[in-house]
């Protein structure tokens, strides 16, 4: 009895320290790929020791065994892929390759989980990629209609310094911040939208069902009509006879607004509209203003020159102000200008706190974690002014109602009290 179990505990022992050997394929963060042969108790921890010695595992046999990589997927792209997804994405990229998960293992799983046909496709064909020799920069960067520029380049940037759990990390925190804006704007601005919905639905309603019938009313009384009681008339006439078309004309103006957008005059008259405006318009800067110093402060801290950053930040930005004046201040760095001196000509789109805080961060050496506070100030005034937003255009909404209302009364009831008047 004694001898069973001082041979169950050798055998217990002998199990617990199985070591098996493993043919391993790597890859270092400079793009130097190895292999051989490493003992090992498991996967996970030959990963560890090959990121010991700076390299990540690309793919892992045990001796005997077979690769248990599986193929390329063939899910047919049909949407986009959401913010909410791509953060997703990087934040469990970071935290599996921080656990020592070897990056072709990690996109593998990654692509199992996600929702979306065409992230899903694109993470395992970047998987493939990685396996065959590329650098997960590269992978990356071919996938632009995805991953954007700040994305694709930070990447680079962490696999070049052997930081790319730490650059995962600024992504994700980045892209947190960005949903986090994104949604409550949105929010701030659902009431609104469905305020003028009901009030469009309401109007074509009274066109179709009232007007017609006040129309063959006049029309019994010989009335004169003045211009506006006629205008309204003939678009009541025309709704009531075509009702059929309007979702075609509405799908028309939508498209015919996103293609005129799509046009560099069309957003650049946009843009410019939109910065004019009384309550959008201060939105529009902080939000613009917090991305740009957001963004810049992520790159910079990467180790991206000021110059590229820039660039990189520039096309980040929607706004085309705020894109030129990027796109100017880089070409006045790179010819040895200060970054605060380059953007002090655009005083009238980005604040005077963020020349100052810049201008201060140059003569320290602080740039970066200067930007960073920016963003969370910028970031904070956003949320305080979507908090408010609401009930700022709720008088106003009221005001075009009214207006609108009132214009329709009176086209009406104009010329009952014009036949009143001459009798």
């Amino acid at each position: 009895m004694i001898k069973y179990r001082i041979r169950s505990t050798e055998t217990r022992s002998l199990i617990l320290n199985f070591v098996a050997k493993f043919f391993y394929i790597a890859k270092s963060l400079k793009g130097e790929s190895k292999s051989g042969v490493l003992e090992a108790k498991d996967q996970h921890e030959l990963a560890s020791v090959l990121r010991s010695q700076g390299f990540m595992m690309i793919s892992a046999n045990e001796e005997g065994g077979k690769a248990k990589y599986q193929g390329l997927s063939f899910s047919i792209p049909f949407f986009g892929v959401s913010l909410v997804e791509k953060l997703m994405f990087t934040r469990n990229l970071q935290v599996m390759i921080s656990a020592g998960i070897s990056l072709p293992r990690a996109l593998r799983v990654l692509a199992s989980q996600s929702k979306s046909n065409k992230l899903k496709t694109a993470i395992f064909q970047m998987e493939k990629e990685i396996v065959e020799g590329k650098s997960f920069s590269e992978a990356v960067s071919g996938r632009s209609n995805i991953f954007s520029e700040i994305f694709s380049n930070m990447i680079k940037i962490g696999e070049e310094s052997g930081t790319l759990e730490n650059v995962l990390g600024v992504l994700a925190l980045q892209m947190e911040k960005e949903h986090e804006i994104k949604s409550r704007i949105l929010g701030a601005l659902m009431y609104p939208a469905v305020i003028l919905v009901a009030m469009i639905g309401i109007g074509i309603l009274m066109m179709i069902l009232v007007i017609p019938k006040l129309a063959q009313t006049f029309d019994d009384l010989k009335i004169d009509l003045p211009i506006t009681t006629r205008f309204v008339i003939a678009v009541g006439n025309f709704f009531a006879q075509f009702w059929y078309l309007l979702p075609f004309i509405f799908i028309a103006l939508a498209i015919g607004a996103t293609t005129a957008l799509k046009t560099k005059t069309g957003k650049f008259i946009a843009d410019t509209i939109f910065l004019k405006m009384p309550i959008i318009g201060p939105l529009i800067k902080k939000t613009n203003c917090a991305q740009f110093v957001r963004n810049l402060s992520s790159l910079i801290a990467s180790g991206v020159p000021i110059v590229r950053s820039l660039e990189i930040t520039a096309g980040s930005i929607g706004n085309v102000h705020y894109k030129k004046a990027l796109r100017e201040a880089s070409k006045k760095v790179e010819k040895g200008a200060k970054l605060a001196e380059a953007l002090n000509p655009y005083g009238n789109i980005f604040s005077p706190l963020i020349l100052q805080m810049i201008e201060i961060g140059e003569e320290t050496g602080e740039t970066s974690s200067m930007l960073a506070k920016l963003a969370d100030f910028f970031e904070e005034e956003v949320n305080n002014t979507t908090k408010n937003l609401s009930s700022i255009i709720e008088p106003i909404l009221m005001l075009i109602i009214g207006a609108a209302v009132g214009f329709f009364a009176i086209s009406m009831i104009q010329p009952i009290y014009g036949m009143l008047g001459s009798m």
